[in-house]
């Protein structure tokens, strides 16, 4: 007997969930999810079924006979939650489960009318990365076991519900004034990627297999931002081979989604803030498709081996950067990738252990270890395999990897052994060992480099000693070099330099967050009160926590700002996400008094 997951109560020699079959109702009034989770077994079994639950109301529990299953709910654990013992009678094919949600379920955010654009409905949206899946339904809430499922989820009209699934049709609801819309997922996924929102939305076709849902005020400029969507699947498909999930949805989510995107399969999240207005941010879309192959198809067997999902992504995004824009257009994505490195290296400290690639999580949450990190090291990592083995080598690899390991879920371990096995003495060539296991950054970390980067930096750095750009230079510049650029600028800047800043690049006015965000974290670092009223307007409207972090770490620099920061949080945290709430309380819990 052993647990398979340091975040999970799910024990090897436990029976296994083969299929899971929702059935929910959607109460706004009450914010809770209530109905049943059937569970089909691999195998007829009995005795002992432990689940993952969290904040769950457990009614009853019967298997597919209808004999009753005696259940016990452990102590709460502030991590993992309560686990839910199953004894089950001999001959149990199913077990189902009659529960509620609570109101307080970190997956779930209940969005009042007025947080939304349309101003009319309420919306709900679900978010179960890194361990929330059990606080909407009693799992076994590990990667480890992959599960297709069915859903059919009852809504008030006039709402619309998505899934992480394919639709299946829809019916007349149980109750007058409600509809009951049905879903399929056919390939078996991990619990994190259990996906569902409920609003008013609308679609819009983009291409045969993919659309893009939003709010009605919001769903024409979604369509237009996302229209080149479908070249982009083609280009990863010809560089990872075929697309397996049949569909590539998009739901653009009101503008308290904590992350830029959750690459839930069939039904990728997206943050409002990448309706720029100019397709300027769509390479965040590149990152949740290629998420399509490394972290839906292929999976971090738990949270300590997360570079698997995430390094993996980064580095096939830019691949498909590469692919799509250019040498140039990548190496431009490190540069900006390495700076959040830099600062969860700093946040962290360069000893710690949660700047191994490799972590070790036991009695720690998740979501207080997430960071960029195993983002950006990870795919360092990845790029120098890349660069000893040879692209066309290590293409050939990554291919066989997919193929072997495809629909399942490992360790940083099993990777290892797969990667000696196809390229080997590769891990010995370049130190694998210290990339995996040593804080830090190793010193054969690659170098990305090109003239147009330095030329930006070395303008950047320059100034302080009167460097400025020219108008028509600036005006040339991608959105991405222009990022490149302020993120070098030293900071803090005088009230004249970020005057002066502001009007060259009329940076106020940008509707692309990446640069907006960046010069108000120069402006906050700096004390420039002309920026102020800008900084509410975001940290009020926005709950993404990329933008969050850096913006309220800004503003702890004086006491004015200090007093700023305090000031937008009272006023904003309630319609924060609660993982939002976290961090930010986080941040200023560490302001001088």
């Amino acid at each position: 007997m052993a647990l398979l997951d340091p975040h999970s109560y799910v024990d090897s020699d436990h029976p296994r969930t083969r299929r899971v079959r929702l059935a929910l109702d959607v109460d706004f009034g009450r914010k809770v999810l209530s109905g049943t989770a059937v569970l089909e077994l691999a195998a007829e079994s009995s005795g002992t079924m432990d689940l993952d639950s969290k904040g769950l109301a457990i009614r009853e529990v019967r298997n597919q006979s209808g004999t009753a299953v005696p259940f016990e709910i452990g102590d709460e654990d502030p991590i993992l939650g309560r686990r839910l013992r199953l004894t089950l009678p001999a001959g149990t094919r199913e077990v189902v489960l009659s529960y509620e949600t609570s109101p307080d379920a970190l997956a779930l955010q209940w969005l009042a009318p007025e947080q939304t654009e349309g101003k009319h409905h309420p919306f709900l949206f679900s978010q179960c990365q890194a361990i929330h899946a059990r606080t909407v339904a009693p799992l076994q809430d590990t990667p480890r076991v992959r599960v297709p499922y069915h859903a059919e989820i009852t809504v008030p009209e006039p709402l619309v519900a998505v899934m992480s699934a394919g639709p299946a049709g829809d019916r007349p609801g149980p109750r007058p004034g409600t509809r009951t819309y049905l879903f399929e997922m056919p390939q078996p996924i991990p619990p994190y990627l259990l996906a569902l929102a409920v609003g008013e939305l609308e679609g819009r076709d983009l291409s045969p297999r993919a659309r893009v849902w939003a709010e009605p005020a919001t769903v024409e400029k979604a369509a237009w931002e996302f229209a080149e969507v479908e070249s982009m699947i083609r280009t990863a498909e010809s560089i990872f081979g075929p697309y397996d999930w049949d569909r590539y949805d998009m739901l653009v989510l009101p503008p308290s989604f904590p992350y830029g995107g959750m690459e839930n399969p069939r039904m990728t999240f997206l943050t409002p803030t990448l309706l720029a207005g100019d397709r300027s941010l769509v390479d965040v879309v590149a990152h949740e498709l290629a998420h399509s192959w490394t972290g839906n198809l292929v999976t971090n067997a738990d949270m300590e081996h997360f570079w698997l999902n995430e390094g993996f992504t980064v580095w096939a995004e830019r691949r498909i950067v590469e692919a799509l824009h250019g040498e140039e257009a990548a190496i431009l994505g490190w540069a900006v990738g390495q700076k959040a490195l830099d600062e969860a290296i700093q946040r962290f400290g360069a000893g710690s252990p949660l700047t191994k690639l490799r972590t070790r999580l036991a009695g720690i949450d998740p979501d207080d270890a997430f960071s960029s990190l195993p983002y950006e090291k990870g795919s360092r990592f990845l790029a120098l395999l890349e660069r000893t083995a040879g692209r066309e080598r290590f293409d050939a690899f990554v291919r066989a990897y997919m193929a072997r390991f495809r629909f399942g879920a490992l360790t940083t371990e099993e990777f290892m052994a797969f990667l000696e096995e196809r390229l080997p003495r590769l891990a010995a060539q370049v130190d694998a060992d210290a990339w995996l296991n040593e804080p830090g950054m190793p010193a054969n970390a690659p170098v990305f480099r090109s003239e147009r980067l330095e030329t930006l930096t070395s303008l950047a750095a320059a100034w302080p000693a009167g460097a400025r750009p020219k108008a028509a230079e600036a005006a040339a510049w991608s959105p991405t070099e222009m990022l490149v650029y302020l993120q070098n600028l030293p900071r803090p800047l005088d009230a004249a330099s970020c005057r002066e800043l502001d009007a060259a690049l009329s940076l106020s006015g940008r509707g692309n967050h990446e640069l907006l965000v960046e010069w108000l974290t120069i402006a906050a670092a700096s004390d420039y009160e002309p920026a102020f009223p800008a900084m509410r307007t975001v940290l009020t409207r926005v709950g993404r926590m990329k933008y969050l972090r850096p913006l309220f770490t800004a503003l702890g620099a004086t006491p004015r700002t200090r007093a700023l920061a305090r000031s937008i949080f009272e006023a904003a945290s309630p319609t924060y996400h609660a993982l939002s709430r976290r961090v930010v309380g986080g941040i200023l819990e560490k302001y001088p008094a």
